[in-house]
């Protein structure tokens, strides 16, 4: 299971005309005077992001440093909320029971930390599921925290602003995509990065997100044995729902220094292979430049192995050996609508994202008090 170090992150801008809909949870009953006072920040003040993905439960908690955030707790399981929807409408019981066992673990960190705000969003699965709405009461009540469901623009928005810093600065074009559980979020940041501080989401010329994920495709096309013909399946289906984004950048891809950018188990993935990491490190692979070579040579290494092989290696695991191959045919769908001669590693995203807007809507890099 991976977590985030103590990394500090560099400083990035709120999500441009997209804010998140999230807000402050008025979720801790035992902390309720510390969170009401969100908005008189003291020193060493601690900020919680968490993202409820279609096979993720991950959770944030940050505090202020100089040029960013410094991380101090992070929590990641694998909860497969979204399983089954591939097939039908609604959040199981059993999907249900795991994640609202992992949001009491988040609940729990969250208030040992002394957090201060929080904003906590859930995607696609709750999007999708017609219980959605009735499983985020059910997380209020059972919990004490409140889920906000987003929209796509708005989760398109926040990759972007959580993994742009990463972005080539020489790049006039760039394409950045999530893969996630139920849903993969693409943007075209179209110009040069003028300034560091600079929102990049004001270069966003397109952006769409496409409904399928590592969870949803795996379940269509299986994803123990997945033959090189199945793999080719799950790339034409992904690349036929990626067509209208790709006409509409395809300029992106004729820009001086263009790359591609991701962010996702899928690419952190096939960073740690690439490395041929003993387990995984994230100050390894987070910011990993690697050729169009290394990522194809990688995607064929896995199309290779056998589903307990997968299961062994230890930057995969048994909750994701059914799962990377379908995310392989994602980035090979948008490799192939995009040629680059480089794909920048991104072990950043949402959480992040969130984290930068908070921090910055407060203006806590204003009034300065922190370490």
């Amino acid at each position: 299971m991976r977590e985030e170090s103590a990394a500090t992150m560099p400083a990035r801008p709120t999500a441009g005309p997209v804010t998140p809909t999230v807000t402050n949870p008025g979720a801790l009953p035992a902390r309720s005077e510390t969170l009401a006072a969100a908005h008189r920040p003291a020193r060493r003040n601690a900020y919680a992001a968490l993202d409820l993905g279609t096979n993720n439960c991950r959770l944030l908690i940050a505090e202020p440093a100089s040029h960013g955030f410094r991380v101090i707790d992070a929590f990641s399981r694998i909860v497969r909320l979204g399983e089954g929807l591939g097939n039908a409408d609604r959040l199981s019981e059993p999907a249900i029971e795991r994640t609202i066992d992992a949001l009491r673990v988040c609940r729990a960190k969250m208030q040992a930390r002394g957090v201060v705000r929080a904003k906590i969003i859930a995607t696609e699965a709750c999007r999708l599921a017609v219980n959605g709405a009735a499983f985020v009461e059910r997380v209020r009540d059972e919990v004490g925290l409140d889920l906000e469901i987003v929209d796509r623009q708005t989760e398109a928005y926040l990759a972007v602003t959580g993994c742009a810093a990463l972005a080539d600065p020489y790049a006039e074009s760039v394409v950045i995509f999530d893969i996630g559980g139920g849903s993969t979020e693409i943007a075209w940041l179209d110009g040069a990065a003028t300034n560091p501080s600079t929102d990049p989401t004001l270069r966003i010329r397109a952006w769409d997100s496409l409904p399928v994920g590592v969870v949803t495709l795996a379940e269509r096309h299986g994803g123990a044995d997945v033959t090189r013909l199945t793999f080719e399946g799950m790339v034409e289906e992904v690349a036929d729902m990626l067509a209208r984004f790709a006409i509409r950048a395809a300029p992106a891809a004729n820009a001086r220094h263009f790359h591609l950018l991701g962010t996702s188990g899928t690419v952190t993935t096939l960073a740690a292979m690439h490395l041929r990491l003993a387990r995984y490190e994230r100050r390894r692979v987070d910011g990993l430049w690697m050729s169009d070579g290394e990522v194809g040579g990688a995607i064929d290494d896995l199309l290779d192995t056998r589903l307990d092989q997968r299961a062994d290696n230890p930057c995969i695991g048994r909750d994701r050996a059914d799962l990377v191959l379908a995310g392989c045919a994602i980035l090979e769908a948008i490799r192939r609508a995009f040629p680059s001669d480089r794909l920048r590693i991104a072990d950043r995203g949402l959480r992040e994202g969130l984290l930068m807007n908070m921090m910055r809507e407060d203006g806590v890099w204003r009034r300065g008090g922190y370490r």
